[in-house]
Order: structure tokens, then C-alpha cells, then sequence
């Protein structure tokens, strides 16, 4: 798994953990040709996503080949504390995945 295609943060307000993430992936839909060769370029795309909390899956997606490339996205989910972790890991179209690991943070606003 390649950790340093993800950023993430997780941070705790009210209860609520809010969660943004940045994902380097080229996501090619499969359509487009190279310039120089004139050849389809090959659909590489993000099939599924999942973020867990402490074990307990708070967030899966299944995506496609609309997605924009180095899609960033945030959602939120109840619970969570200062310290405990969060995993968010995708699989693509090709068999590669990554994921990132990280720490609940305070939230400063």
C-alpha cells in the first residue's frame, strides 16, 4: 500500500468527526487518446473507497471513471475521540490500492 498517495485529516467538534481527504490518482476514464500516439489511454480508476473507524467501517463508496482526477472529498460521521484512529483505503480498476492512517485531532474552530 502507498501511504503517501493520501492526505488525510481527522478532526473532533461536538461530536462530530469530520474527515478531508486528498488522493493522488490519475483517474483516467478510458476514452481519451495520447496526443503523440494517438492510442486510447487505459481506464484507471478508483472502484471503492472505504474509511474506518477503530475497526467499524463509517463511510464506503463505490466510484467509476467520472471521477476527477486526484479527487479531494470530506465527509462527516458521529462519535470518534481525540486520539483514536481513522483508515481510509481505496482499490482501483487495476488491483492497486493505498491507504493512510491517522490520529483524531481537536479541531481549532
Amino acid at each position: 500500500m502507498a501511504k503517501s498517495t493520501i492526505r488525510l485529516q481527522a478532526k473532533l467538534k461536538d461530536n462530530i468527526t469530520q474527515i478531508k481527504a486528498l488522493i493522488k490518482h490519475p483517474m483516467e476514464i478510458g476514452t481519451r487518446r495520447d496526443l503523440k500516439t494517438g492510442k486510447l489511454i487505459p481506464a484507471h480508476f478508483i472502484q471503492e473507497l472505504t474509511c474506518t473507524h477503530e475497526g467499524k467501517i463509517v463511510m464506503s463508496a463505490n466510484w467509476g471513471s467520472g471521477i476527477a482526477m486526484n479527487p479531494y472529498f470530506a465527509f462527516r460521521f458521529k462519535g470518534g475521540a481525540i486520539g483514536e484512529t481513522v483508515i481510509l483505503a481505496w482499490k482501483d480498476n487495476l488491483g492497486k490500492k493505498g491507504a493512510r492512517k491517522v490520529a483524531i485531532k481537536k479541531s481549532r474552530r
